[in-house]
């Protein structure tokens, strides 16, 4: 038995427009949503799943704490693997998603290509 963490279970991302944030979602990993409610949307990454929770329910989940808004800039990235960065990108741009970044090479190794969901949410693609 460890005391240390197993994996991560769930991100919950806050989104200023829960509809275009699933619909977003659903285009660029072509993932069907896994649950939904009046608040939230919720995709499976494998083993973790991404939760998309309005801005109205955020304080609820982290009060006393507070969030900032999706203009204060990027404060995360997440990275998701991918067997050919190049390719996966060609279909991005073919379903809408425009990139931020790459594809490029990285100097620490990896292929590499970056863009953002519509609530600032950087998200990283990499081989």
């Amino acid at each position: 038995m460890s005391d240390g963490p197993s994996g991560v279970t769930a991100i919950t991302l806050f989104t200023d427009d829960l509809e275009a944030s699933k619909d977003f979602y659903g285009r660029a990993f072509g993932l069907p949503v896994h649950y939904e409610d009046a608040e939230s949307a919720v995709f499976k990454f494998g083993g973790t799943m991404i939760n998309l929770l309005r801005n109205a329910a955020v304080p609820e989940l982290i009060q006393p704490a507070t969030a900032a808004s999706s203009s204060a800039g990027a404060r995360a990235v997440m990275t998701v693997a991918v067997d050919d960065v190049d390719a996966l990108c060609a279909i991005l741009l073919d379903r809408g998603v425009e990139l931020i970044n790459g594809p490029m090479d990285r100097p620490w190794g990896p292929r590499t290509a970056s863009f953002a969901d519509p609530s600032g949410h950087i998200w990283e693609v990499a081989q």
